[in-house]
């Protein structure tokens, strides 16, 4: 395969990227779990390839409120990786891990302390760190990342930073929609890849495809 055109991706190339989105979502599953020493359970991910300007949409439109952790990838495959929660579901998973168990109303405009917000960037760091490193090992391919940059604001305006940076080069990105939690309390979380062309070429050509 010489070159590659998103908007006519076969099946079996489809297929493939969703079963790197499944596998990648297990461990950084696996991880968080880890992370906060509690069993947490995941449902089957959705996998969709989406025109940018889609992605709001489904993490729940342009003005919703967003936790998103963002690194620039390189090595073997350029591109950007994100990792997305909305505030409240961000918010609980900061208590847990701080042990800040008590029942509170939590909403959008509850404010991160310094020391929740340190959290929230390592678990963005180490989940993202964890699907990264599956999608290395199941693919033999060296990937590098920045240092994690977070951002709390609306989806769109997160968004538009990935539109910008690879608008030029493509206009589609993987959306892994993972719902995961504990006992009857589920949250979502969103992992959004986009590598260049041309590293979406090397991981379906590293895989035989």
């Amino acid at each position: 395969m010489s070159e590659l055109d998103l908007d006519r991706i076969d099946n079996m190339q489809y297929d493939v990227l969703r079963e790197i989105g499944n596998i990648g979502a297990g461990n950084a599953t696996t991880a968080l779990s880890q992370m906060i020493n509690s069993k947490i359970s995941m449902n089957v991910p959705k996998v969709e390839l989406l025109e940018f300007k889609e992605l709001s949409e489904f993490v729940g439109g342009a003005e919703k409120i967003v936790v998103g952790i963002l690194f620039t990838l390189g090595g073997d495959i350029d591109g950007m990786m994100m990792f997305m929660m909305d505030k409240i579901a961000s918010t609980n998973l900061v208590n847990i891990l701080l042990g800040n168990l008590q029942q509170q109303e939590i909403s959008d405009d509850t404010e991160f302390s310094e020391m929740g917000l340190s959290a929230l960037n390592e678990i963005g760091n180490i989940i993202s760190g964890a699907y990264l490193s599956s999608l290395s090992s199941l693919t033999n391919l060296s990937i590098t990342t920045s240092i994690p940059y977070m951002a709390i604001d609306m989806a769109g305006a997160i968004l538009s930073v990935p539109a910008i940076e690879f608008g030029k080069i493509g206009d589609k990105a993987l959306l892994i929609e993972t719902e995961f939690g504990d006992m009857d309390k589920y949250v979502n979380g969103f992992f959004i890849l986009i590598p260049t062309l041309k590293s979406y070429l090397s991981i379906l050509k590293s895989l035989g495809l």
